[in-house]
């Protein structure tokens, strides 16, 4: 059904700086209307002609369902080849979704962009892509659409995290106060490996060195020089950590200049408080790892040994031999446990061997069944034929004592009678055995 309505539009006037009527020129003229056909197609005439059906206009359902599937689809084909896969993706726990968006900073803004097994190794890249999932998933439209009016509190909180984790500055002040990595330090009293207790807390501290890259802390074969410069790096470590992220806000909102100031003047004396404590964390953490470190142990003590060279040159020498005889012990029995493994290694190469060359045998056999003996095409195999040709197989086998020789020559064998001339590429076979 079409409907002719009027359509009148009024032109405001010429501008004073307008040409003059006899100046203007006519570049072309309003082509004749025309009639066309629309077809009615698309989601939402869909949705319309099931709600004629129904009779039920007052049902949202079917409509916001296929704004949702729609939108859906529109954004999946928007964001081009991003993975979108379950598998790759944190769970999200209901007191996650559940977070409130007021409450923004006490929120683990990694977890709410499913990087918090990441956190602060999480690139850019890591952040936007995570973003743009996180989006396409909880965006208000699209649960709107499903039903789930006014579910905006997690997109929210979403929004929050990209803008902090984003942004080099506020990403900072976040990570220094991270509540999900720890700032425990360990003692170095209780026995254990000093590289695997030690190790992960330096790399776990020198994120918020602003000297890069950080001087590793290496192992019992780095040398002196490398260990004693790696101690000085630390002990005059130039931390970036700030603690502006805990920052008293005024609650009220409201406050006079005096009120803020004084709440300032508070924030900037709590900052420089916790700044001063976590450098002396550090520094005890570093002093203890200086008095746990085994090379620090090591060099003492030869050093120690340095002063007393004549009353321990015997020592050094028994040491020495001790030591000599101990490697050429545990070269001797390498190279016994060597030899027996290349033996029994060598042992079962050949028994392999062995086993493959029965198979490919017993596979030559069957072929030469399945190839009716090399008869001629449609003729039963006579008692000759078939003893003749297991005499050629005999031969083959008995020349052939690799397994890779017998499949070329099945192979070949088969592609011959394939081809008419399975007999006489038989005989040329065994003639140059």
């Amino acid at each position: 059904m079409t409907v002719d309505a009027p359509f009148e539009i009024t032109l405001c006037a010429a501008p004073a700086t307008a040409p003059a009527a006899g100046s203007t020129k006519v570049h072309g003229a309003i082509s004749a209307t025309q009639e066309r056909i629309l077809s009615p197609v698309g989601v939402y005439v869909q949705h319309y002609l099931r709600r004629l059906e129904s009779n039920d206009a007052d049902d949202q359902s079917d409509h916001l369902k296929v704004h949702a599937d729609h939108a859906a689809a529109s954004a999946a084909k928007a964001i081009g080849n991003l993975d979108l896969s379950e598998e790759e993706d944190e769970e999200e726990s209901e007191d996650l979704l559940m977070t409130d968006p007021k409450e923004w900073k006490q929120q683990d803004h990694y977890a709410v962009l499913g990087l918090s097994k990441l956190r602060y190794r999480a690139t850019l890249d890591d952040v936007i892509k995570s973003h743009r999932k996180k989006v396409l998933r909880h965006h208000p439209d699209k649960k709107a659409a499903q039903g789930h009016l006014n579910d905006d509190g997690f997109f929210k909180c979403i929004q929050k995290a990209f803008e902090i984790l984003s942004d080099q500055t506020k990403r900072r002040q976040w990570d220094s106060v991270d509540p999900a990595i720890s700032d425990d330090i360990p003692s170095g009293k209780k026995k254990a490996d000093f590289y695997e207790v030690f190790g992960p807390v330096f790399a776990r501290e020198a994120r918020f060195s602003s000297i890069q890259p950080v001087p590793v802390l290496g192992d019992e074969s780095t040398a002196r020089k490398e260990v004693e410069r790696f101690y000085e790096f630390w002990y005059s470590f130039d931390s970036w950590r700030s603690f502006e992220y805990l920052d008293k806000e005024d609650a009220t909102g409201g406050g006079n200049r005096d009120d803020k100031r004084y709440n300032d003047a508070k924030n900037r004396k709590e900052r420089a408080t916790r700044k001063k404590e976590d450098i002396q964390r550090l520094h005890t953490f570093v002093d203890n790892a200086l008095k746990a470190d085994p090379r620090i142990a090591r060099f003492k003590e030869e050093d120690k040994l340095k002063r007393n060279a004549k009353r321990n040159a015997q020592e050094e020498e028994a040491k020495r031999l001790a030591e000599e005889k101990k490697a050429a012990e545990e070269a001797a029995k390498m190279a016994v446990e060597n030899a027996l493994m290349m033996e029994e290694e060598q042992k079962k190469a050949r028994q392999q061997a062995h086993k493959l060359l029965k198979k490919e045998q017993r596979a030559l056999k069957l072929a030469f069944k399945s190839l009716n003996f090399f008869a001629p095409a449609g003729a039963t195999p006579s008692d000759a034929d078939i003893a003749a040709a297991t005499e050629k197989l005999d031969k083959i086998t008995a020349a052939k004592n690799d397994a890779d020789a017998l499949v070329a020559i099945r192979t070949e064998l088969e592609a011959a009678h394939a081809a008419g001339n399975g007999s006489a590429t038989l005989d040329d076979i065994v003639s140059k055995l």
